[in-house]
């Protein structure tokens, strides 16, 4: 295996949060106008309690963090970041993965764009976990896996593998699908940044970033976005150790809020607990009674086990 799981899983969710945070020219600002990724710690949060995905629990802890999703021009790529927890839990069975990532869309809009974006980020992030990602076929495979629909996604995913074809450079793409500020294009233009650079984790999110120095609030957004799902393939894909050491070590030494948490080491901790809860581990400081006998006392150990030995997921 190329990196380990727990490699790409950090990768990830580092990934997108460089790709919101990080300001055009390499520089990290740790204050977004979108924090996207809230939804996604809760949704971790869940997945590690419980073991499997409960809809009711998610939507339970967001009403306690009082997360209402509205209706403005950035719940799109919100939800689509909400959804990784669920892409990476599942993403070695592709029946499964398809299955929850349209159950846990039901918990927001049911928005045909939405659901075909949600669909194409956690496949290709799936390939990645699985080391199967072959940039020649991801996105005929992507298109296969989103299936017949009445979007345009799959018409422009085509259009970007042309474009890549062709050689067109970042400029000439930025045109293609700068026309409109559609979720659609947004998901195209993330694909590209991740093609073109697929072994460059930091060109590949600045490509993404390219305008984030605009003063247009609309394009300010747009690249957010983008950035956070380019962040987030491509952080799958090269994992943690792809991204530069410098960004991890000011993450590291910044003592700011994180999508929540108290800090950046909050997350790589979380991220932890959430590969042991994917991997099998069994941890006997939750339930100590069950292997403890009367009068006795056990060193406290943990149970490793490949998926669905100890339990399905």
């Amino acid at each position: 295996m190329r990196y380990s799981p727990i490699s790409r899983f950090k990768g990830t969710l580092l990934g997108a949060f460089l790709g919101e945070s990080l300001a055009s020219g390499g520089k990290v600002q740790f204050e977004s106008s979108l924090d996207l990724g809230r939804m996604a710690v809760l949704g971790i949060q869940s997945l590690i309690a419980l073991g499997r995905l409960d809809l009711d629990d998610w939507i339970e802890r967001q009403q306690e963090e009082s997360l209402h999703l509205v209706a403005t021009d950035d719940i799109s790529i919100k939800i689509i970041i909400a959804t990784l927890p669920v892409a990476l839990f599942f993403h070695e069975n592709p029946i499964k993965l398809r299955q929850n990532l349209l159950r846990v869309l039901k918990i927001w809009e049911d928005d045909p764009v939405i659901r075909d974006g949600t669909l194409a980020v956690g496949y290709a992030i799936a390939l990645a976990l699985t080391e199967k990602l072959d940039p020649l076929t991801l996105i005929p495979q992507t298109i296969s896996f989103i299936g017949e629909t009445p979007t345009s996604i799959p018409k422009k995913l085509l259009r970007v593998q042309n474009l890549l074809e062709q050689g067109a450079g970042l400029s000439t793409t930025q045109a293609e699908f700068a026309k409109e500020e559609k979720l659609s294009n947004t998901i195209a233009m993330a694909f590209y940044c991740f093609l073109s650079t697929l072994e460059d984790f930091r060109l590949t999110v600045l490509q993404a970033t390219h305008d984030r120095n605009s003063q247009q609030n609309a394009t300010l957004l747009n690249s957010e976005a983008t950035g956070a799902i380019t962040g987030a393939l491509s952080g799958a894909y090269n994992g943690i150790g792809g991204i530069p050491v410098n960004w991890q070590v000011l993450l590291l030494q910044r003592n700011s809020p994180v999508w929540g948490l108290t800090s950046f080491s909050q997350v790589l901790e979380l991220t932890d607990a959430f590969v042991g809860v994917w991997s099998g581990v069994y941890n006997l400081t939750l339930n100590p009674k069950e292997l403890t006998e009367e009068g006795c006392e056990v060193a406290l150990l943990s149970v490793y086990a490949a998926p669905r030995v100890i339990r399905s997921r």
